[in-house]
């Protein structure tokens, strides 16, 4: 069961411990623009365990993160940063070429505009997770990776990327760098364990998605081919722009708790 959380529990007096699964659950949320609306945040807030909020360079902009902000700190879900390419037009799903000083910087600029925002809530942020294009570019990189998560340590000690297993991993708990394995159970994945991006979102049959979730928390992922794949994650992501998503998340809650598997944050002491 690689990558998951695996909490004990002492039963009663003559009975077995019993051993419960769990995973964390993230999404991406404040994805809207100024009047375009895009997703159903108040709903999804409910339905997992952690929230990713856009800052403004893909998705969001101010009030828009704000209401975020408050909304998730009302449901108690862990809050971080989701920062991106500057492509509004492209949704930050389009490669951009630049340093990594560059990405350093791109990095802090945004999830620095969350967390004043987020600071006259009250609300810390528990973690930063890359989006789209951006985010590759970093899982891919361990130098990449490694330069970011040194800066975000200067911002706030502790805090942790989310990245898909891969060099980006590997590189940061090698540097002794916080870090939480993440991948999405919405997408699917090549037979190098990559996930095949859309560049357009469409419906997901909910019960496809929660079986892969199930897979990933137990640490596997099905590819495209039938492979059964390592996936050693922490939490798992549903796509808040995904036109079904909250089809998605109920199915996935319900598979999981079916199959004794807690919704747990990946961000709690010990986790």
């Amino acid at each position: 069961m690689a990558g998951v959380n695996v909490v004990r529990g002492s039963a009663g007096h003559g009975e077995e411990d019993t051993m419960t699964e769990s995973i964390d659950i993230n999404a991406d949320i404040a994805e809207s623009f100024g009047r375009w609306g895009l997703g159903d945040d108040q709903e999804l807030v409910g339905l997992v365990s952690t929230v990713n909020i856009a800052c403004g360079w893909h998705a969001g902009d101010p009030a828009t993160m704000r209401a975020a902000v408050e909304m998730a700190a009302e449901a108690g879900v862990n809050i971080g940063a989701h920062p991106g390419f500057p492509d509004l037009l492209g949704f930050g799903r389009r490669q951009i070429e630049m340093s990594d000083r560059d990405a350093v910087d791109y990095t802090l600029y945004q999830v620095g505009a969350l967390m004043g925002l987020a600071s006259t809530s009250g609300v810390t942020l528990s973690h930063v997770k890359p989006h789209g294009a951006f985010y590759g570019s970093i899982a891919r990189s361990a130098e990449r990776s490694v330069a970011i998560g040194q800066a975000l340590q200067a911002l706030q000690p502790g805090i942790p990327l989310l990245l898909a297993p891969g060099p980006g991993v590997d590189a940061l708990r090698a540097a002794g760098l916080p870090v939480v394995a993440d991948n999405a159970c919405d997408l699917e994945f090549d037979d190098d364990g990559r996930n095949i991006i859309e560049p357009r979102p469409a419906r997901r049959d909910p019960d496809s998605v929660a079986a892969q979730a199930l897979r990933m928390a137990r640490g596997t992922a099905m590819t495209v081919s039938g492979r059964e794949v390592e996936m050693p994650v922490q939490t798992i992501c549903v796509h808040g722009d995904r036109p079904n998503v909250i089809e998605v998340a109920r199915a996935v809650r319900r598979v999981l708790a079916d199959n004794g598997v807690a919704v747990r944050s990946a961000f709690e002491a010990g986790s």
